[in-house]
């Protein structure tokens, strides 16, 4: 019988303890965040803002004429007053960043729209996406041919469609549903881009099996960059963020690169920033370039502009790729980093202030 009582007593004194002595984890203020994002709980640098790219490569001041560079420097400042525009006015993100790519991809200067590159076949193969920071819905096309202004075709199916992705075909079915414009393919056409083909073509076939690598690394690698992208934040603090290609000069077999991926070309996200790519797809999407971008500064507290240089100018270079990026944060802090020669690049913020520019100094 002693046994027993004494046992029971043992068991009280037991659980008693356990309730005297808390798990310190069970304790809220006991729970503490390592790298803070202090950008994230900082104020407003810029009530709204906006900033675009027409591609990164070798783009080298003494390559350029006077007249080229300053039909490039026009056309970037009149896409991004037209999105400046509405962001003034008070309208969304998302409108800003479509109605700003529509102006580059009308123009033959950038690989996007009526500028894109030609495929291996001659044909131009466009691709693009749209991404909303405030829901995080996307839309995306690859591979169109018929289509107009991609950037108006991936918001149509972010929009309209249950679906993120549409492609070929079925993508410009979906258009012709939506009453987009259409176009015929040799509207993409233009002799400047199939020249820069045979020329590809040319080197190509004059290297032998075993330096076709190096050959792809020179020129691939250098020249074939001319994405278009536009990234804002509106008065409303939604962010958003489009992109919009041909792709890659001479790709085969259905190539499709990072811009029309969610997360490699292209993200947008109220809580971190906006982002828009335009490199070397293979390795954007490997790196993952966009939503990395993101996660580095909300897992890791790192700013816009510390998350940028980690990927940009370490975690793609050590894959073997290059390229740049544009953004923008939840605060108006706004980045334009890259790892080659030049950048097609401008940016304005809420008080009207422009830059724009191409090489990397």
């Amino acid at each position: 019988m002693k046994k027993i009582v004494f046992y029971i007593a043992l068991c009280l004194l037991a659980y008693s303890c356990g309730e005297l002595v808390p798990n310190p984890d069970d304790n809220p203020e006991n729970i503490t965040r390592e790298n803070t994002n202090t950008e994230n709980t900082s104020k407003k640098v810029n009530d709204f803002a906006i900033v675009i790219h027409g591609g990164a490569g070798t783009i080298l001041k003494k390559n350029m004429t006077d007249e080229k560079e300053a039909e490039y420097k026009a056309k970037l400042e009149e896409a991004i007053r037209t999105g400046y525009t509405i962001l003034k006015n008070g309208g969304s993100s998302l409108d800003a960043v479509e109605k700003t790519i529509n102006i580059l991809e009308n123009s033959p200067l950038f690989n996007a729209g009526k500028g894109a590159v030609f495929t291996n076949a001659e044909t131009n193969e466009l691709d693009a996406s749209i991404m909303d920071g405030k829901t995080l819905n996307a839309g995306a096309s690859a591979g169109t041919k018929t289509v107009k202004n991609p950037i108006n075709l991936a918001r149509a199916i972010m929009e309209k469609s249950p679906h993120v992705m549409m492609a070929g075909e079925g993508a410009e079915t979906f258009a012709e549903e939506q009453n987009l414009e259409l176009v015929s393919p040799d509207y993409f056409k233009t002799e400047n881009r199939l020249k820069t083909l045979k020329r590809v073509i040319k080197k190509e076939q004059e290297n032998t099996l075993e330096n076709k690598s190096a050959f792809y690394d020179a020129d691939i690698k250098d020249s074939k960059f001319g994405t278009v992208g536009c990234v804002a934040l509106d008065k409303n603090g939604n962010l958003a963020a489009g992109t919009s290609t041909g792709g890659m000069t001479n790709k085969r077999y259905g190539r499709v690169g990072d811009v029309p991926i969610i997360g490699a070309g292209n993200y947008a996200n109220n809580a971190t920033c906006a982002v828009s790519g335009t490199g070397w797809g293979e390795f954007f999407i490997r790196a993952t370039v966009a939503h990395d971008i993101s996660a580095l500064m909300e897992y890791k507290g790192l700013s816009l502009k510390a998350a940028a240089k980690e990927v940009i100018q370490k975690k793609v270079p050590n894959l073997g790729g290059n390229g740049g990026i544009i953004a923008v944060d939840k605060n108006g802090n706004m980045v334009m980093d890259f790892n080659t020669a030049g950048m097609y690049r401008a940016s304005m913020n809420d008080k009207g202030e422009l830059i724009v520019k191409i090489y990397s100094k």
